[in-house]
């Protein structure tokens, strides 16, 4: 009987001591991939970062800065293993060179800043709201308009993505349907 309890003894604390390593990996590989250095190694986030650079979530009066994890990575464990699994796919494109290089990259710029946006809406701007909060603004320090639209979009339940497109890269241009075919006259 003792030697059962202690095997199953040893079991646990081994099974204990595995989980505890285990997620201590977890978090070096998110603290790894979270970095903005690992963010912009890829070729095709050269071009990110450069529209980055020149945005007030790089440079500003108050020194604090927004790096790549900030916006895009959730601080909640199950979200931001969902968004480290989706991010594979930006991994796949550039080893397979879909966005390569800059004319590929801005070719398909409209569709992955909708998937962003996208993400942003279903989470109600969580990555925004964890600087920009409508509890802790300070309507009297905004300008006008946004003195006036602050408001009235928390009213609506707007993201804070429906009104800040382009705020820490470019805004794509919409592609332009294609114009329909001419009827053959005949």
């Amino acid at each position: 009987m003792k030697f059962l309890f202690s095997v199953k003894f040893l079991f646990a604390v081994a099974m204990f001591v595995f989980g505890m390593v285990s997620l201590a990996g977890v978090n070096l590989f998110f603290d790894a991939t979270n970095q903005m250095e690992f963010c912009t190694s890829c070729h095709s986030m050269k071009t990110n970062l450069e529209e980055y650079k020149e945005t007030v979530h790089f440079k500003n009066a108050s020194g604090v800065q927004a790096t790549c994890a900030d916006c895009h990575v959730p601080k909640s464990l199950l979200p931001k293993v969902q968004a480290k699994i989706l991010a594979a796919k930006d991994v796949y494109h550039e080893i397979m060179g879909t966005v390569d290089t800059t004319e590929k990259y801005e070719a398909r710029r409209w569709q992955m800043a909708n998937v962003v946006w996208d993400k942003m809406r279903a989470s109600n701007s969580r990555e925004c709201r964890s600087c920009h909060d409508y509890d802790n603004m300070d309507l009297s320090a905004q300008s006008k308009s946004a003195r006036n639209r602050h408001p009235r979009a928390e009213l609506e339940g707007k993201a804070c993505i429906d009104c800040h497109k382009g705020i820490a890269h470019t805004e794509p241009d919409e592609p332009e349907e294609p114009e329909p075919a001419a009827k053959a006259e005949g």
